[in-house]
């Protein structure tokens, strides 16, 4: 389907488009932002790899453009930024009927729902694997063999547990404060739950612990984490994942930085680390 652009705004050399359509993932319009870098601007024939920022609960895909300050370093590296929204959404697109903010509306997950209402619609995990990239290569002028992906909180859970999946396709992946083992947190298991049903087997093809448990290739990976964050006990427990990739044999840079708490404060502040630690690994292929 064609692409409706919905704002352009000029920053750091490069262009920041917003931009909708209608998705046959979640079958209802959808939105991304696309920030393309300054070595575009100049009309040359080329094209750059791409790092998708997947967000968190509540959030669409203007939170990590307008707060994490991202533009400045990937124009300066010549990374493309793609950044979808984290759910479907519109008219009867269904959502939690008591208004919870960890379910329905801008609470997909992630995952491709099997159970009714949210069957038809959330499937975000198909839109973000398949559907989104395709639609990316046809409009925008980045390298499809030079894909790596990061994200924040449920963003975080989406990233690693779609790059874990999909070794053949992301190169890389980072994340700040993500939901580690959505099995294992209250946030995790009631979205699963309804999402996916009652079998936990099929949760665990969207728990990152899990996934690295099984996993047969390696993939570098990044995770910083605030220590004072509200969350980190009772819902993201990083511990779990760090544990399983020291089993696993899993490459794992993990950071717990002191005083940072889940806000776009903390990843504003790290978000360099992440697009060079993406853009290191993704300038090496050939």
């Amino acid at each position: 389907m064609p692409l409706e652009q919905l704002s352009s705004n000029k920053s750091f050399g490069g262009t920041q488009v917003r931009v909708k359509h209608f998705s046959t993932s979640t079958i209802c319009e959808m939105t991304f932002s696309v920030f393309l870098p300054e070595q575009l601007a100049t009309g040359a024939d080329v094209k750059l790899p791409v790092v998708y920022f997947l967000s968190g609960l509540t959030c669409t895909d203007e939170n990590f453009v307008q707060k994490a300050g991202a533009q400045r370093i990937a124009s300066e590296l010549g990374v493309i930024l793609v950044a979808p929204d984290t759910s479907p959404r519109g008219e009867g697109v269904p959502d939690d009927p008591e208004s919870a903010y960890d379910l329905g509306l801008g609470a997909g997950f992630y995952v491709d729902a099997t159970q009714e209402p949210w069957a038809k619609h959330y499937n975000m995990y198909s839109y973000v694997v398949d559907e989104l990239p395709e639609l990316v290569a046809r409009n925008f002028p980045i390298d499809i063999n030079k894909q790596s992906i990061m994200g924040h909180s449920m963003g975080g859970h989406g990233a690693l547990t779609i790059a874990l999946k999909n070794t053949d396709k992301y190169h890389s992946v980072s994340a700040f404060a993500p939901i580690c083992s959505p099995m294992n947190c209250p946030w995790g298991t009631k979205a699963l739950k309804n999402y996916l049903g009652d079998d936990q087997s099929a949760w665990a093809a969207y728990d990152a612990v899990q996934l690295v448990r099984s996993a047969t290739r390696p993939i570098p990976m990044l995770v910083d984490q605030g220590a004072d964050d509200e969350f980190l006990k009772e819902q993201l427990k990083p511990q779990l994942l760090v544990e399983a990739c020291s089993s696993a044999g899993m490459p794992l840079g993990y950071n717990q930085r002191e005083g940072y708490d889940h806000s776009y404060f903390f990843i504003a502040s790290y978000i360099e680390n992440h697009l060079r630690f993406h853009h290191g690994i993704l300038s090496m292929l050939p």
